[in-house]
């Protein structure tokens, strides 16, 4: 049975026995107005996204430009039978900018073309606004998608990924916000026959964005390589949720995000820098031959930063290639530190270095250089506008990772 509330106060929530029983639907009906008791909303600031969860009709505007090669673009009328094939809404948000969208993009790669690659920019003009971005491979194709989000609203956002059989797609969503913007998005991946997907998410800017990304196989073979990188400052929170839907057999999914949190503890509950990470994976008892496995790593760079991290697994078969989770939060090494200043690199530079090195490895296998440029440029920038907060990092006791993994 999917998730029920009962409205009675001070009732509890009760979850659904399975992921793969989560509610889906459209109408915002089936979707109440979350109280923060719920498992998929207990870490979110419900405030920072009220417009969204309250249906406000936009007021604002995200609009949205392009470049590429080897795709068609263009705008879908609202009520094209296209929209909602791929994705339909599991959440509040996603419900409510299903309804409210004030436009629809796709972007469709025919059938066998090769290096086909197109740049999205979403661009926040102020207010509530809502859009949906659908992306097509068609058979045996290969693309690169890149989405990007700058400017400030509050913004909800719908994306549906299609990849037919034999395709192979790379798309890249960087969330490059202003500081007081606030975002609401869900993805939503299905995967045919042989097709695989590396799907990346870069957040980095913005006062609160959640980030829901779903994958769904349709038959054998399907490959699902999903990538993240994040780095939450003072006064953001920043929330990535996963679920592969393993329910076919002799599927691949690999799951591995990364973070770095940088609060400011002289700035109070304004100066916190809190991320979360929920990453769940359903293999059904028909998936037969799945191989799955899912990570995620947190480096606090200071104090005033919680990161919270949740790796799930629910296997009904046990006729499977592997699978298995870990997760690890811990501070700043300062053996690193002292290695790198003993060969005379400075201090403010010696601990750029090091987190860059911590993200090198992910922004390194998104395969789009100018992608992965991008992303550490805008790291850098972020360290270097909040070097004096590094000085609370001078003590002899960084602490111990805290890991919690299982194999399958």
């Amino acid at each position: 049975m999917p998730a029920t509330i009962d409205s009675t106060p001070g009732a509890a929530f009760i979850p659904a026995a399975s992921k793969g029983e989560r509610l889906r639907s459209a109408d915002l009906a089936d979707h109440p107005i979350p109280n923060g008791r719920e498992e998929d909303w207990r870490f979110t600031p419900l405030a920072a996204l009220r417009p969204i969860l309250d249906a406000q009709a936009p007021d604002g505007q995200l609009s949205i430009a392009w470049t590429g090669v080897g795709a068609e673009v263009s705008t879908l009328a609202l009520d094209d039978p296209s929209i909602g094939q791929v994705l339909v809404p599991g959440d509040r948000t996603s419900a409510v900018t299903s309804n409210l969208s004030q436009g629809v993009t796709r972007v469709r790669v025919a059938p066998e073309t090769t290096a086909a690659r197109v740049d999205l920019t979403i661009i926040g003009e102020g207010g509530v606004a809502y859009r949906q971005v659908l992306t097509e491979i068609g058979h045996h194709a290969t693309a690169t998608v890149v989405l990007d989000h700058r400017g400030t609203a509050t913004a909800g956002t719908n994306v549906e990924i299609s990849v037919a059989d034999g395709a192979q797609l790379t798309f890249v969503t960087i969330h490059d916000w202003d500081d007081d913007a606030a975002h609401a998005t869900a993805h939503s991946i299905r995967l045919g026959r042989d097709a695989r997907v590396r799907h990346v998410v870069a957040t980095l800017g913005g006062a609160i964005v959640r980030t829901t990304v779903d994958v769904h196989y349709t038959a054998p073979g399907g490959d699902a390589e999903l990538l993240g990188v994040f780095f939450t400052d003072a006064g953001q929170d920043q929330e990535h949720r996963l679920f592969v839907d393993h329910s076919v057999p002799n599927c691949r999914s690999h799951v591995e995000y990364k973070g770095a949190l940088q609060g400011d503890p002289e700035a109070g509950k304004a100066g916190i820098a809190h991320s979360v990470w929920i990453g769940d994976v359903l293999i059904r008892a028909a998936a037969t031959g799945t191989s799955t496995y899912e990570v995620n790593r947190n480096l606090v760079l200071t104090d005033a930063a919680r990161a919270d991290s949740v790796p799930n697994l629910e296997i009904e078969t046990g006729q499977i290639v592997g699978a298995g989770h870990a997760s690890a939060t811990g501070r700043f090494d300062d053996e690193q530190l002292f290695y790198l200043q003993a060969r005379g690199i400075p201090e403010d530079e010696a601990r750029r270095l090091v987190v860059r090195g911590f993200f090198a490895d992910i922004v390194g296998r998104i395969g789009v250089p100018d992608v992965g440029a991008r992303i550490l440029d805008s790291l850098d920038a972020e360290l270097g506008h909040t070097n004096p907060l590094f000085a609370s990092l001078d003590e002899p006791e960084f602490g111990e990772l805290e890991l919690d993994e299982v194999n399958a």
